[in-house]
């Protein structure tokens, strides 16, 4: 039964059924058919959001979706132009940089890729950067925005592995920075072999200046992961404070929001909430069934009988990963391979937050990764160019990501590192 429901699944997949409803359309079939009593559909989709940590999601969404809508994003564009723009490329930079400040509010990809290209497509396109290579960088950099917490896609993991939500988010910098720092580097040679211009000469009046004019959005993460690491709240508290910040700041502090506006945003806000809900729920009912015929086992001791060393199997768990993420957005990816994949690498003694950092830096991977790459489609739209062209000019930027990726593996497990 287990092959009919992955061909099932497969197959609605194909068909283009949305993946809540593919995940529970060939679960049911399957449980039907082996004859077990369907009232363990509705426990298991309930069980599955019954969940405190998962409060976090709609609040990080709205709070992204606040700081997103206003000029939060303008501001923070502005701040790192005045410490990276200096240099030759250095809008190039400034991109990066740009989306690793808002990252660390928003906590989604599409969201800081439309917020960063919104701020910067217009003066990198004056100053004659390749606007392929512009847009593509900027969809690369968004990536980084579930990486660097707070991330949605580390606290769906934190739920499904039962694991520390706060140990995610604590360890998420290094693996984030390193994004970062792997993009720059990239971006700064291509600027050099294109000519790109220098930009703002380097000035501490300009950094002062624009160091205030973004403090406020800059100390959201500040409050937020301060909360947190300090104790004075959980990740769930804290999604709600980084709500009340965010709706204080744009409606009182930048006015740069009305309240029909705001409205709009918690409508939308929660439509995203109710699809990630749903494919929780559907893929809760996948995670019981696997579980009950001991599908995660089998394919554990499947791929150790191919090899027992460990650098081995790590690379193939990277490439279900990196080809999973290329077919499926990052959500509903992670629901799906976290419970088929965790038990293998325990058996490999690799640490789940560890395990965690890699499906998630994976998975975010995908975003820039055509026929599923959200940040693709979103960088297409703010700068009107084709998806064609963006995805060719993404490639340098995909493998810089791959290798920060395989540095992510390798590197802890070298070093014996653990999450504790």
């Amino acid at each position: 039964m287990t092959l009919v429901l992955f061909g099932l699944f497969f197959l609605f997949m194909l068909l283009g059924v949305p993946i809540a409803f593919a995940i529970g359309a060939s679960t049911l079939y399957a449980l039907y058919q082996s004859g077990v009593p369907l009232m363990v559909v509705t426990q298991q989709m309930f069980q599955g959001i019954n969940s405190f940590a998962l409060v976090a999601i709609p609040m990080f969404i709205l709070a992204g979706d606040l700081m997103a809508q206003g000029k939060v994003s303008e501001r923070l564009v502005s701040f790192a132009d005045s410490l990276v723009g200096f240099m030759r490329g250095g809008l190039s930079v400034v991109s990066v940089m740009a989306g690793m400040f808002f990252a660390a509010i928003s906590g989604s990809g599409a969201a800081t890729t439309a917020a960063v290209g919104s701020s910067l497509v217009p003066e990198l396109k004056r100053k004659g950067y390749d606007p392929a290579s512009a847009a593509s960088l900027i969809a690369a950099s968004g990536t980084i925005g579930v990486v660097i917490p707070p991330s949605v896609p580390m606290i769906i993991y934190a739920v499904i592995a039962q694991q520390s939500v706060s140990k995610l988010f604590l360890n998420g910098f290094l693996p984030g920075l390193a994004m970062g720092l792997g993009l720059m580097a990239i971006a700064i040679t291509q600027a050099y072999k294109r000519q790109y211009p220098k930009g703002t000469p380097l000035s501490l009046p300009t950094i002062w200046r624009t160091l205030k004019a973004a403090s406020w959005g800059l100390m959201t993460p500040v409050i937020i992961l301060g909360g947190i690491f300090s104790g004075i709240f959980t990740p769930s508290e804290a999604a709600v404070v980084a709500v009340n910040y965010a709706l204080l700041v744009s409606l009182f502090v930048y006015r740069d929001l009305t309240l029909p506006q705001v409205y709009k945003l918690l409508i939308r806000s929660a439509m995203t909430t109710a699809v990630i809900m749903l494919v929780i729920a559907m893929s809760a009912v996948l995670s019981w069934t696997l579980s009950s015929w001991q599908v995660p086992g089998a394919i554990a001791q499947a791929v150790l009988s191919l090899s027992t060393n460990p650098y081995v199997i790590m690379l193939l768990v990277v490439a279900v990963i990196l080809l999973t993420g290329v077919f499926i957005e990052t959500a509903s990816a992670l629901i799906i391979l976290t419970p088929v994949l965790l038990p293998l690498v325990l058996q490999l003694g690799i640490d789940p937050i560890h395990f965690g950092l890699i499906i998630v830096v994976g998975l975010s991977i995908g975003m820039i990764t055509p026929p599923v790459a959200i940040n693709l489609y979103v960088a297409s739209s703010v700068t009107q160019l084709p998806l064609e062209r963006i995805t060719q000019a993404i490639i340098p930027y995909l493998l810089g990501l791959i290798g920060v990726l395989l540095l992510v593996v390798y590197v802890p497990i070298l070093l014996g590192w653990s999450g504790s």
